[in-house]
């Protein structure tokens, strides 16, 4: 062994406080190189097993490693003598392997020379791993740290603490924020991310779980549990909707967010960049809960409609002067308050309520007839309503007397509807009896169906045999009339299924049978028992429990293997409807692209009219020409109306531009061809409406498919603006 220096201890300890990280982990690290250092000096085997010890009150280095016992050394680096290799362990043989003592001379100053290196590669990823450790802790929790760069491509460089970095990407800033170098900031724990340069930790300002953490914080009744936050919508900077309940009597919730003069809420406020919020008390009653969610806006009445086969729409009516507060600017009051419902929100109007309401009653045979009295005041009401078109006021007995008509036509519809769903469902349930159940689970790529036929199926969303039963015997026009599907097609389908043996259900035979058996075997049962106790006269006979143990785990597990059919459906389902979205925003995004002239595309932003400081704006988010941003403009207006610094100048600046741009025509056509163009394009015009779509987020389209002369039907058109 060789003695280091005497201030070893000091040194180890003044490292330990630098680096601020756990004594084992030091030693380990200091212990692994000399390991390292030793294996370097002699040239060593790495199939050689070295152990480097070392002592922390005197600082003396031992090296250990593996040699093989023998009577004649040869090689030093990998033999020992029997003598010194019992000195480690007294029951060691000749031929066999001993860790025994190989510290060479002088070796505490060689290694500190050539371990020095290997020393610092183990701290900085011990510190990384320590690092990530601690910080993956924080995950979801608020945490301070110091701006040292702001404005890169990579966002916003905060320092913490353990002599970590986080970034705040630009993404996940409050938009219109600005921060200086050295400013103390707080942000939420995104994401810890694992890299070859250590731990890359995401903070944010911008994600609903910092305003979670600034209200638990600042609240001591929802850090305490007494009030419960119960869903936050928030579009940062902007606006944000809370909603709270209390989990005691006599806490008002809001109150208590809000504090004496608003005092709790303001100080959130100003952490926020001035973004609105707004408290309003959760209830489990939906349509009180819509109510509130719409605030500041008053509501004239909720009507919800929960379809089997669509989202959950609740259609909100306003008065007139309410509509435009209801819908928000830029839709932004209609957008949270059904990311915070999750409910689909329509908002109409009284008037536009009323119209579709007179429209409906006089449309639905069936509806008259169960609705007389609503009958008899619609002229009244189409009165009031022509009275309104033409630009005479109403009386507010004239609104009183059209929101109550408008209320019972729509609760009357909603019951209805709802009555219908519940049949068809019935019906679906029947049907579905009577099919085999392993037709659900055969697939239709297995069968003997024709290709192009198949795939015309597919795409309809038709993947298994039973589905495919089953829609045909709920409506077969429905498949057979599906673009492709002539009546070679329908031979084929109608040949593949007829042929398929499955065995028939007939539940209520079986069940009967089964009953008959099932009483028979009980009267022999019951007879046998009695005749054993008469003759015996011993005890009532005891129930066989290994029967009923059985019985009991074949259930047990028939429940848990439908349970996991039911969730793998489920999950199917889920990557089904994801695919389709994925899908249909390509097909969007596809669409609007192709409607923009592809001179667009070539004409660059420079020889346009825009300023100098929206171009460098724009440039900085990666819009280079004007057909990029055209289609971007279309898909999503926000992304380009959000970015840092993008205010109404800026805006107004950029569509003046725009409105004004002209594109060559990209072919030459004749005037025939341009009047039979301008035609198509006025009888899409007007088959197209424009409403907001609160999932979506975004202005989309409904288009209008016409089927006779005056016949008209909605349908939902998914390619947005």
């Amino acid at each position: 062994m060789s003695k280091m220096d005497n201030n070893f201890s000091k040194a180890f300890d003044a490292l330990l406080e630098e680096k601020q990280l756990p004594k084992e982990v030091i030693l380990e690290a200091i212990e692994a190189a000399m390991a390292s250092a030793y294996r370097r000096a002699v040239n060593a085997s790495s199939a050689q097993e070295v152990v480097g010890k070392i002592d922390l009150e005197t600082g003396d280095v031992t090296i250990l490693a593996e040699k093989e016992v023998v009577e004649d050394v040869q090689d030093e680096r990998t033999e020992t003598t029997l003598e010194d290799a019992r000195e480690v362990d007294p029951d060691v043989e000749l031929g066999g392997m001993a860790l025994v003592d190989s510290t060479p001379a002088n070796f505490g100053r060689v290694a500190a020379q050539t371990a020095r290196q290997v020393i610092q590669q183990r701290i900085r990823e011990a510190e990384r791993s320590v690092q990530a450790e601690h910080f993956e802790q924080q995950i979801g929790e608020i945490i301070s740290g110091v701006i040292q760069a702001s404005g890169g491509r990579r966002g916003v460089t905060v320092g913490l603490d353990m002599k970590a970095e986080g970034t705040i990407p630009h993404n996940q800033k409050i938009p219109g924020e600005r921060f200086r170098v050295h400013d103390r900031i707080r942000c939420v724990v995104l994401e810890v991310k694992d890299t070859p340069r250590g731990p890359q930790i995401i903070l944010s300002r911008g994600h609903g779980s910092f305003l979670r953490r600034l209200l638990e914080n600042e609240v001591p009744e929802i850090y305490h549990g007494v009030v419960e936050i119960r869903g936050i919508a928030r579009e940062p900077g902007r606006r944000a909707k809370v909603a709270v309940s209390a989990e005691q009597e006599g806490i008002d919730p809001v109150g208590a967010c809000v504090g004496i003069r608003g005092v709790r809420i303001q100080n959130i406020v100003r952490e926020l960049h001035n973004e609105k919020i707004d408290i309003i008390e959760w209830n489990p009653d939906q349509i009180a809960y819509i109510t509130k969610a719409i605030s500041p806006a008053r509501v004239s009445g909720v009507y919800l409609s929960e379809p089997t086969d669509s989202a959950r729409t609740a259609t909100v009516v306003v008065t007139e002067d309410q509509l435009s507060l209801a819908i928000g600017r830029n839709g932004q009051n209609a957008r949270l308050a059904a990311k915070l419902t999750g409910w689909r929100i329509d908002i109409k109007s009284l008037l536009e309520a009323t119209t579709d309401s007179l429209s409906t009653l006089q449309n639905d045979a069936e509806l008259a007839k169960i609705m007389p009295k609503a009958v008899e005041e619609a002229p009244i009401i189409e009165a009031m309503l022509e009275k309104k078109a033409e630009g005479r006021s109403l009386s507010p007995e004239d609104y009183q007397t059209m929101g109550v008509f408008m209320d019972r036509v729509e609760r009357r519809t909603i019951e209805v509807q709802e009555e219908a769903d519940r049949v068809e469902q019935e019906r679906i349930t029947e049907i579905r009896k009577k099919i085999a159940p392993i037709a659900f689970e055969m697939e239709l790529a297995e069968t003997d169906i024709k290709e192009h036929i198949f795939n015309i199926l597919f795409e309809a969303e038709y993947e298994t045999v039973g589905e495919l039963m089953l829609a045909l015997e709920l409506d077969a026009d429905k498949v057979f009339d599906l673009p492709g599907i002539g009546p070679k097609a329908i031979e084929n389908i109608t040949e593949v299924l007829g042929g398929m043996d499955f065995p028939e259900v007939e539940i209520e035979e079986v069940d009967e049978e089964e009953a008959e058996t099932e009483a028979e075997v009980e009267v022999e049962v019951e007879a046998d028992v009695e005749e054993k106790v008469e003759t015996k006269e011993e005890p009532e006979e005891k129930v066989d429990e290994e029967a009923k143990k059985a019985a009991e785990a074949k259930a047990k597990a028939e429940a848990e293997k439908a349970k996991a059919e039911k969730a793998a459906q489920e999950e199917a389902e889920r990557i089904k409807q994801e695919k389709a979205k994925e899908l249909a925003e390509e097909k969007r995004i596809a669409e609007i692209r192709s409607n923009v002239s592809l001179a667009a595309f070539d004409m660059e932003l420079k020889d346009t009219d825009l300023t100098e400081r929206v171009q460098s704006m724009l440039k900085g988010a990666g819009y280079t020409n004007v057909g990029d941003l055209m289609v971007s403009l279309q898909t999503d207006p926000g992304r380009v109306f959000d970015l840092p610094g993008f205010g109404m100048k800026a805006i107004e600046n950029l569509t003046e531009v725009l409105s004004v741009l002209s594109f060559p025509e990209e072919e030459e056509l004749t005037e025939e061809e341009k009047l039979e163009a301008e035609e198509k394009k006025k009888q899409k015009s007007r088959s197209v409406k424009y409403v907001f779509d609160p999932e979506l987020g975004e202005v989309v389209a409904e288009k209008q498919h016409k089927r006779e002369e005056d016949d008209w039907e909605d349908i939902d058109w998914k390619d947005a603006l």
